[in-house]
């Protein structure tokens, strides 16, 4: 569902995205609708890349995205299935499979 992000949520796309800082950037100033999504469409070169980006989040800004997840207010169907498989990993790697075992239950609901 697409929302307006918070100054919260800007700067977690910031931590992701440096290069949004840098006016020369074309998409610098653009209005995202979600964190993930253009992370992943427009930034990220690679999974490892991605998984890179994602590492850079602290254990609190990845349970907060995963939150705005299970409320509906994040977006993953619009990720590159490599970048999901990354998402779901780290989460299972840095907050519990379990919490990562909820996120594949939530995202086969999409299904």
């Amino acid at each position: 569902m697409p929302r307006k992000l918070t100054d919260h949520d800007l700067r977690i796309l910031r931590e992701l995205v440096p290069e949004l800082g840098d006016e020369s950037c074309e998409y610098a100033g653009h209005d995202y609708l979600s964190i993930l999504p253009p992370v992943s469409q427009h930034f990220s070169q690679s999974a490892e890349d991605f998984r890179e980006r994602i590492g850079r989040l602290s254990d609190e800004e990845l349970e907060y995205i995963v939150e705005m997840i299970f409320e509906g207010l994040e977006e993953l169907v619009c990720l590159k299935p490599e970048h999901l498989e990354v998402f779901v990993e780290i989460v299972a790697k840095r907050l519990s499979k379990d919490r990562a075992e909820e996120l594949i239950q939530f995202l086969m609901g999409y299904g």
